[in-house]
């Protein structure tokens, strides 16, 4: 793998990476079922991610419009 080739794709991974943490702390279904089989220190961890975790989605999701747009 070529530096060209991961600056293209690194985006996507950032951009992938909030849009999974985002999915299980903000769904419903996902949050439920952590709220039932996990610990709370766990879940605690876990939502502290969060800001990092929406800054992720947004400049990865741009950042990927961005690489699919110009390339």
């Amino acid at each position: 793998m070529n530096l060209i080739l991961l600056d293209h794709y690194f985006p996507f991974i950032v951009f992938f990476y909030g849009f999974m943490v985002l999915l299980a702390v903000e769904g419903p279904f996902l949050r439920r079922l952590a709220d039932q089989h996990q610990s709370n220190l766990f879940i605690l961890q876990l939502k502290s991610h969060t800001p990092l975790a929406w800054i992720c989605f947004f400049v990865g999701g741009l950042w990927s419009l961005q690489n699919l747009w110009i390339a």
